[in-house]
């Protein structure tokens, strides 16, 4: 077991000595990442108008003009608070636009109870928590006046536990989706392993580093979008996929740059 520990230490020394130069620019990056799915969807319903439209109206049974202010209301916040996002400007206000950004898709679109859909918003979600919670250990003020008052650390670790939790769902979602196979089966296994050392926070940034690395694996030979022609069917879907596990690899590169948080493993083991 000490061998085993003095590895796993040495491992770490090294990627730490290979990331230093990185960190200065990896919470920007993490956060571009995070937010990439809106922007993708805001340009995208831009392009096709008229077919958005179509659909609320026809399939939706949107009136005519509710249809419109919905597509340029979401529009309208996703680039803001997008924006926002990177910038690090009202970090609360932008996550709660993001936030009722999904809700109102879910609903509008009636992709509420889609057991995919779902997941991976909730994901997303989870990354849009560790961006609340990285803001909030910059700041060290509260964000919301007028609830119940927790310790200013308190509530940037709770937000970082509820961001490890959703973060993870996508790679479980992902674990059950296509046909089985020995290769599957075995990388299921390790996703399997390193969700739970992510959510309990044992070994975290180092868990969520791999998992950055399998989905961008996974993503580019997955959800390869570009190798669809323009008009087939399925192109948007996967388009979709792709930028959304983009977002996802955004929070937990966030997690990779925060931290797990005082609720977690790693910490519980600092205080003894």
């Amino acid at each position: 077991m000490s061998s085993l520990n003095s590895f796993t230490h040495q491992v770490e020394d090294t990627l730490d000595r290979i990331g230093t130069p990185l960190k200065p620019y990896l919470p920007v990056f993490a956060r571009f990442l995070l937010v990439v799915t809106f922007l993708e969807d805001s340009l995208r319903i831009v392009s096709q108008w008229s077919d958005q439209l179509w659909y609320l109206e026809k399939h939706r049974g949107m009136p005519w003009g509710v249809s419109h202010t919905f597509l340029a209301v979401n529009v309208l916040v996703m680039l803001v608070c997008s924006t926002m996002a990177i910038a690090r400007k009202r970090t609360n206000l932008a996550v709660a636009g993001l936030f009722g950004v999904i809700v109102s898709q879910s609903i509008g679109y009636g992709l509420l109870f889609d057991f995919s859909f779902f997941v991976r918003n909730l994901s997303v979600c989870g990354g849009l928590l560790m961006l609340l919670a990285e803001a909030y250990a910059k700041s060290r003020r509260s964000f919301f006046p007028g609830l119940p008052d927790l310790s200013e650390t308190d509530k940037s670790h709770y937000m970082q536990l509820g961001g490890r939790v959703l973060l993870v769902l996508l790679f479980i979602s992902l674990m059950f989706a296509g046909e089985f196979s020995l290769l599957r089966a075995a990388f299921s296994i390790v996703g399997a392993i390193a969700c739970l050392m992510v959510a309990v926070g044992f070994k975290a940034k180092w868990s969520a580093l791999f998992l950055v690395l399998f989905l961008s694996f996974f993503n580019v030979a997955i959800n390869n979008w570009w190798s669809l022609h323009h008009t087939h069917p399925q192109r948007d879907y996967v388009k979709y996929d792709f930028f959304q596990t983009l977002s996802v690899m955004g929070g937990f590169l966030l997690l990779v740059n925060l931290g797990p948080g005082g609720i977690s493993v790693d910490e519980k083991k600092k205080a003894y």
